[in-house]
């Protein structure tokens, strides 16, 4: 069986545009229709190739996936992270798309790939249109066998890669599991990390590469979704056409044979390395997904470290003893690992922690779940499954995971399984695996009986399937057209007292709905000296109300279906009454558990100190000091990271309290909700919870300012941080309604912003040099105060920071002699306008648009009316603006990275 469902993500529930009927009677030739279930339809094409079509106009957009059986698991010795690295390989062209990211941004579609053990996906999605449907199956096609992966794009990429390990190894987290793959698999590849090993990177041979994928970048070992708003006839042609044409490969696919030996001892392991937490690992022999077991033992494992109800979150961090545990697993094809754990502060002692951790576990057989901690568990999983079957963008990596077990209707198979699992079933498979011998702690000890784990052998797919009946297809909504004048058209906006409130009442898939909520209180004088406090006070609203204890409200807030925060969060139309009510409810009643205070107080304190010298904290914690010169107390001062820890100690119980009497409220707010609802009713229901409840502090915008400074240069010390931090910055007389703003859009979006690996920044440190595996710029600019700021970033290897920031002052030197090119506007252009299409396209970032736009004063015409500036733009006039902007000699650049490793490298 699946074993984590929060995995899965994707909109699986799907509207039909054809009849089967009229499709399959249309079919082109060599095609062959399968199977259909819930609105998804399989296909054959005669080379092997797996096609999934997912129709649903309910969103004008689509996401087209391709996953490829093929990920760690099948590496060779010396060749570990090949199927990662192939992944961006596979961005760099091929002969009919040689520019493929550039392809990507000027059409302004969201894309990546992803890697893991036993698959690896590739996804596009973008604004529905042929046009755009057409070319990306096209480029998938010619990407799958024609890809360049050539030698002098190995070579730059290699090193993009490696700082991507680099970044990762600068995790306490990442490095403690990392290490925990490796001792507690003896011959499995299970046992590598997907990133793979750094003198692999660094050394694996372009001939071995392109030999990895010709092996398997092939329709035989590939499945091809579609999903959105399409015409499932004219698709399945075009698909027939491009993918069609691949002939089926006449190699055999390798066979894999290790099997893990049966785990004789428990095994032990430190990791010492510089930090600020601790943390305590348990590991667990389990079968693969598809046994059985494997459902039962992820009940185990929810039951176990669950926040706020888990046995071990009440044992370890109720108590004080740790501050967070934690479950993840190494799992699928092949008999994985199951991991619970905790984080302790440092300093506290963690040996009573780990054996009460370890106690805990495998005494869980002993001590079947409640019928309470099972429906918990169950509700959970439903509820994750009903939002992941309501929202197709995400289904690509939702089923690549079922698609690499074997058969992609695993992934509902599974989700009926889950309802049938049993307290008993848990239990029994805990007492089956959670046992010492089977426990990554491995020192070899002589035993006369050793309490061993035997792994089962998983049933083949065919025969989990078996006797398997599908449930019917859900209801679907209506095609909304996301434009501004039709969101301005179908929008109700009022006024109830203090509260502005916009109300876009549609039909939507699962009936969802989405809501915003912004309140406003207080002043200079007021909210002087009330960071921390203000802070506090809103992290502790949902550990407890006047009516619920903390589990409860987890609980309530669970049943009815509710994900986000109390803010802006969404639900489904039945639900949403009683979701007002309650989040109104504990917005007004907190009952501010000292219990909980001391414990939020720690974990906050924890979490500090867990970031405290990482290099982005430490770069960013100058640029803050050096630009940010409100006096300390003010609201908008910043706040480093011994003021945060200083504040939090001397914070009180009592503190809290008094913040919220004082200030919560309604003096003035703004409130959205888009999406399936009663207008009238939910209305009302505001109107009721939310109407007479002023707030103590009356409310008087703070106003911001840029407070003039001198450039400054700061290299900071990382000491042990295999990654580093670029940061710089300079201030911008600049407000989102001057004339120059839409052309400094534009122009940031292609010097580092939303044009992504294709923007002139990353063309560079990325796809040129190899220097960073991320980084950009962004623009910033006040709507009321003239606030401004122009800021660029990358990660990068401490002894390339240098190289960094020489290339990013190349580049701006560039720009500003230059200009940008009128096919960098044009691509601009399409790209950003396809992307503020997409976001419309999503209920709650229309929601949270019309709360800002409310407290502006303005609607969406003000955003219909920017679009239309950027579309009037010349590439005279962008690349003017920047150079009216853009000083590079005003530039703060601070750095930080370990200055052992500088040092070394330059010698």
């Amino acid at each position: 069986m699946l074993q984590r469902w929060h995995r899965f993500t994707g909109a699986l529930f799907l509207l039909t545009l054809l009849s089967q009927g009229a499709l399959a009677q249309a079919l082109p030739n060599g095609v062959t229709r399968v199977t259909s279930i819930e609105g998804i339809t399989e296909y054959r094409l005669k080379n092997g190739l797996k096609v999934l079509l997912f129709p649903d106009v309910t969103k004008p957009t689509i996401t087209v996936n391709v996953t490829y059986l093929v990920g760690s698991r099948h590496e060779n010795y010396g060749e570990t992270g090949m199927a990662h690295l192939l992944e961006h390989m596979m961005f760099k062209g091929a002969p009919k798309n040689p520019s493929v990211v550039r392809q990507f941004n000027q059409r302004g579609m969201q894309m990546n790939g992803t890697t893991s053990l036993d698959r690896t996906n590739y996804y596009e999605f973008f604004q529905a249109s042929d046009d755009n449907l057409k070319w990306a199956l096209e480029m998938e096609a010619d990407r799958m066998v024609h890809s360049f992966v050539a030698k002098k794009d190995l070579d730059s990429e290699m090193t993009v890669v490696r700082n991507e390990f680099e970044s990762g190894e600068n995790s306490p987290f990442g490095v403690l599991l990392k290490r925990m793959q490796s001792i507690a698999f003896d011959w499995h590849n299970y046992g590598n990390s997907t990133i793979g090993n750094r003198s692999d990177i660094e050394n694996v041979k372009i001939e071995n590469l392109q030999a990895f994928y010709r092996t398997y970048y092939q329709p035989d070992n590939a499945v091809l979704l579609v999903a959105g708003k399409f015409d499932p006839a004219t698709t399945l042609n075009w698909i027939s056409k491009s993918f069609g044409a691949i002939p089926k490969p006449s190699r055999t696919l390798p066979v894999f044979w290790t099997v893990e030996p049966t785990q004789d001892g428990e095994r032990n392991y430190a990791v010492r390395r510089k930090g600020d937490i601790q943390i305590v690992g348990v590991g667990y022999k389990i079968p693969a997904s598809l046994h059985p077991d494997s459902d039962a033992l992820s009940f185990a494992a929810d039951i176990l470290t669950d926040t706020p109800n888990g046995r071990l979150h009440k044992l370890l961090v109720d108590t004080g003893k740790a501050s967070q545990v934690f479950n993840t697993s190494v799992n699928g094809v092949a008999p994985g690992l199951q991991i619970l754990g905790a984080v302790v502060k440092l300093g506290d002692p963690i040996e009573p922690v780990r054996d009460a951790l370890t106690a805990a576990i495998e005494d869980f057989r002993n001590h079947p779940p409640t019928e309470e901690e099972m429906a918990r568990v169950k509700r959970d999983n439903a509820n994750q499954i009903e939002k992941m079957l309501n929202d197709h963008q995400k289904v690509g990596v939702g089923l690549s995971e079922a698609i690499a077990l074997g058969d992609w209707r695993l992934l509902f198979q599974s989700r009926d399984q889950l309802a049938k699992v049993t307290s008993a079933d848990v239990a029994a498979a805990a007492g089956r695996y959670f046992k010492r011998d089977n426990r990554t702690t491995g020192l070899f000890i002589p035993e006369d009986a050793p309490q061993r784990a035997e792994i089962p052998t998983a049933p083949t797919p065919d025969k989990v399937m078996q006797g398997y009946v599908a449930k019917a297809d859900s209801a679907a909504g209506e095609a909304f057209e996301p434009s501004q004048d039709n969101i301005g058209k179908r929008t109700t906006l009022s006024q109830l007292g203090g509260i502005k409130l916009a109300l876009l009442p549609k039909k939507t898939r699962g009936a969802t709905v989405a809501t915003s909520i912004n309140l406003h209180w207080g002043d200079e004088q007021t909210l002087f000296g009330q960071q921390t406090v203000a802070s506090m006070t809103s992290n502790m609203l949902l550990r407890g109300t006047s009516k619920y204890s903390r589990e409860q409200l987890a609980d309530e807030f669970d049943k009815l279906k509710f994900s986000g925060n109390l803010f802006n969060f969404q639900t489904t139309r039945e639900n949403l009454p009683a979701v007002l009510k309650l989040v109104a409810h504990v917005l007004k009643e907190p009952s501010f558990p000292a219990n909980e205070f001391a414990q939020l107080r720690s974990q906050s304190l924890v979490g500090i100190d867990a970031r405290r010298n990482e290099p982005q904290v430490l770069a960013a914690q100058v640029v803050q000091q050096h630009f940010n010169q409100y006096p300390k107390g003010d609201w908008r001062a910043f706040q480093s990271t011994d003021d945060q820890i200083a504040a939090l100690k001397a914070l009180t119980l009592e503190q809290v309290k008094a913040y919220h009497k004082k200030f919560y409220g309604i003096s003035q707010a703004e409130i959205s909700v888009v999406g399936d609802f009663d207008a009238p009713e939910i209305s009302k229901v505001i109107s009721d919870e939310f109407g007479n409840w002023p707030s103590g502090a009356p409310y008087t915008r703070l106003t911001q300012r840029n407070f003039a400074v001198t450039p400054l240069r700061q290299n900071v010390d990382s000491p042990d941080k295999e990654n580093g931090f670029y940061s710089a910055r300079m201030n911008l007389d600049l407000r989102d309604d001057d004339a120059d703003y839409p052309a400094l859009a534009v122009a940031d979006y292609l010097f580092g912003g939303g044009a992504g690996l294709n923007s002139r920044l990353m063309e560079r440190l990325r796809q040129k040099e190899g220097l960073s595996y991320g980084g950009g710029s962004s623009l910033s600019a006040g709507s009321i105060d003239r606030v401004g700021s122009f800021s660029i970033s990358a990660i990068a290897a401490p002894q390339n920071l240098a190289k960094v920031d020489a290339a990013v002052r190349d580049e701006l030197a560039r720009v500003i002699k230059q200009g940008f090119t009128d096919a960098e506007i044009a691509r601009a252009k399409s790209g950003l306008m396809q992307q503020r299409v997409q976001t419309r396209a999503q209920d709650g970032s229309v929601a949270a648009g019309w709360t800002t736009y409310m407290y502006l004063g303005r609607t969406y015409e003000w955003s219909k009316q920017f679009e239309a500036k950027i579309a009037a733009l010349t590439t005279a006039q962008v690349s003017a603006a920047f150079r009216k902007a853009i000083d590079p000699a005003q530039l703060t650049i601070v750095t930080a990275g370990d200055q052992a490793k500088i040092k070394a490298a330059a010698k």
